[in-house]
C-alpha cells in the first residue's frame, strides 16, 4: 500500500511540474487579422467551386452595383488563377429589405438554378446585402431569381452552392 501511495505521490508531482517550459510575458504578433471576412465579394466559378474575391475600393451603394461588377467578369489575374464567370443576364434590377434580396430579369434566364452561375449570383447578392445592411448576417440572406415570362428560381441560400 505504502509503495502504491508513493507511486501515486510521484506521478502527481510529475504532473503538477509540467512539461518544464516556462513562462513567457506576452508576445507581440501584430495586429488581428482584418479584411478577410469584411467587405463586399464576388465571387467566380473555379475547378474547385466558386471562390470570393474582395471588389477592392469600390464602394457598394446598391445591389446593381455588385451585379454589375460580377458581369464585367474576373479581375485581371482571375482567369491565371483558374477564375472565369457563367453569369449572363439580361438586363435587370436587384432588391433588398432584411434577409430577402430578388433580382428581377428583364428576359429568361440561361442558368437551371442549381448551377455555377446562380451560385455566383446568389452568393454575390447575399454577401453584398450583409454590406450594406451589417444587421444582416451573409448566411441568412435568401436571394430569389425572378426572370420576366417564366416561374421564380430559389430562394437559394450561399451556402448551398460552397463546396465543403
Amino acid at each position: 500500500m505504502r509503495g502504491r501511495l508513493a507511486g501515486v505521490v510521484a506521478a502527481l508531482g510529475i504532473v503538477l511540474t509540467g512539461c518544464g517550459v516556462q513562462p513567457t510575458g506576452v508576445v507581440g504578433a501584430g495586429e488581428p487579422a482584418s479584411g478577410l471576412t469584411s467587405g463586399a465579394r464576388l465571387y467566380f466559378a473555379s475547378a474547385g467551386g466558386l471562390r470570393a474575391v474582395p471588389v477592392g475600393d469600390t464602394e457598394i451603394k446598391n445591389l446593381d452595383t455588385v451585379v454589375k461588377l460580377l458581369l464585367k467578369g474576373p479581375p485581371p489575374g482571375g482567369p491565371a488563377d483558374g477564375l472565369t464567370s457563367f453569369v449572363e443576364l439580361p438586363g435587370f434590377s436587384a432588391a433588398g429589405t432584411g434577409t430577402r434580396v430578388t433580382l428581377h430579369l428583364d428576359g429568361p434566364y440561361a442558368g437551371t438554378g442549381r448551377d455555377q452561375g446562380t451560385g455566383q449570383l446568389v452568393c454575390t447578392l447575399a454577401r453584398a446585402q450583409s454590406v450594406l445592411d451589417p444587421k444582416v448576417r451573409t448566411d441568412d440572406v435568401e436571394v430569389t431569381l425572378l426572370p420576366s415570362g417564366s416561374a421564380a428560381l430559389g430562394p437559394y441560400r450561399c451556402a448551398e452552392f460552397l463546396n465543403g
